[in-house]
């Protein structure tokens, strides 16, 4: 299993992982360096089995200020590929198919592809100090994940807003917009994440993973290969030692204890 170095951390409490950019001193931009530790990082929560649901989130005052454009090969020319996934699909941020629940804990400015990363999220939890931006078409270069992400989150016109402009947003628009799930003060962002991951892994992990899956798979196929592709995940689904505790806490009136198998 991989570890991630010193430019990314990586805890895991109980069944909730966090993911925290480190390096505060350049507001968490990403280098050659933290690129090879997020993908470490991330495929570590992807294939730790005790690991059910993942925070990420920013030491210091911000999230992530994007790419840092000072180091020479850096985060655009150093990308290590991945043997589960096609080539240009080689990051969390481009496209990683990871169906456990993620949380993007915004902690302040959250830009280029910090704001990548946590469209990709599940929620984005923001700080009331948090800001959002997608900055490259000021400095002549295109957006393109974030470009097929965020129409389909935000709508077209808001995802313009964002994408056409490069101009910054602060939490409230975010919130506004449909970006930020949630604006809590900054104080709290942490306490609160964690409590809706702690909620989140009250579900049984194979059977949340399956619903994500189909959720963003159904939207992509005709309604009935969805429900055929649906049909065959809730049987597999149903086979597994979770779905047996299910039926039997069920029966017993008392809460499941589930195992993730």
């Amino acid at each position: 299993m991989s570890d991630p170095n010193d430019t990314v951390g990586y805890e895991l409490d109980g069944h909730v992982a966090t993911i925290t950019y480190r390096r505060p001193e350049v507001r968490n931009a990403i280098n050659g360096e933290m690129r090879e530790g997020l993908n470490a990082a991330w495929t570590r929560f992807r294939e730790e089995e005790d690991a059910w649901v993942a925070i990420v989130t920013g030491a210091g005052s911000a999230f992530c200020a994007g790419a840092d454009l000072r180091d020479g090969e850096g985060s655009v020319g150093r990308w290590p590929g991945s043997f589960w996934e096609i080539p240009t699909a080689n990051s969390f941020e481009s496209g990683w198919e990871i169906w456990k629940p993620t949380i993007a804990a915004v902690n302040g400015p959250c830009i280029g592809y910090g704001l990548t990363a946590a469209a990709a999220c599940d929620f984005v939890i923001a700080s009331d100090r948090a800001s959002f931006a997608f900055p490259e078409v000021r400095i002549g270069v295109p957006t393109i994940v974030g470009a097929l992400r965020l129409p389909e989150r935000l709508g077209w016109a808001n995802a313009m807003e964002l994408l056409l402009t490069g101009q910054r947003i602060d939490a409230a628009r975010a919130h506004e917009i449909g970006l930020a799930w949630r604006v809590v003060p900054h104080d709290d962002l942490l306490a609160d994440a964690r409590a809706w991951a702690d909620t989140l892994c009250e579900a049984a992990p194979l059977a949340a993973r399956a619903t994500k899956e189909m959720a963003w798979r159904g939207q992509r196929l005709s309604f009935s290969e969805a429900v055929r592709f649906g049909e065959t995940m809730r049987r597999v689904a149903a086979g597994t030692e979770d779905a047996a505790e299910g039926r039997a806490a069920a029966a017993e009136g008392r809460p499941p204890e589930w195992k993730g198998r």
